[in-house]
């Protein structure tokens, strides 16, 4: 069975940095795409940065361009996203979602990813 589990974030000032980490199991190949998906209170759920494990490919939403990164340690199946310059908008919890590569999956459209992990909490004060 597919598992992700999710651990990292926290509390942080704003401009402070926080990561977050998805541990994934269970996949057959390595034509996998994972993301991170972040939910606010009363918004919906958006993809902010997805990555290709075959090859790399990355996505990121231009809310968090230039901030974020992801990536991923192939070795131990675990995918990592460094939030830097974090803002109090950042303020969500932040789930992994991932599927094996599919036509499309750099939209990072949570609707298109079947397996999701845990979430946890991402707070920013200003």
């Amino acid at each position: 069975d597919v598992q992700l589990q999710a651990s990292g974030g926290g509390l942080v000032q704003a401009g402070g940095s926080l990561s977050v980490s998805c541990a994934a199991s269970g996949f057959s190949s390595d034509d996998v795409a994972i993301g991170w998906f972040r939910q606010a209170p009363g918004k919906e759920r958006e993809g902010i940065s997805c990555i290709s494990i075959h090859d790399g490919k990355t996505y990121y939403a231009d809310s968090v361009k230039g901030r974020f990164t992801i990536s991923s340690d192939n070795a131990k199946n675990t995918v990592y996203l460094q939030m830097n310059s974090l803002e109090p908008e950042d303020t969500a919890v932040y789930y992994c979602g991932a599927d094996y590569l599919f036509t499309g999956w750099a939209r990072c459209t949570p609707d298109l990813y079947d397996f999701w992990g845990q979430g946890t909490q991402v707070t920013v004060s200003s």
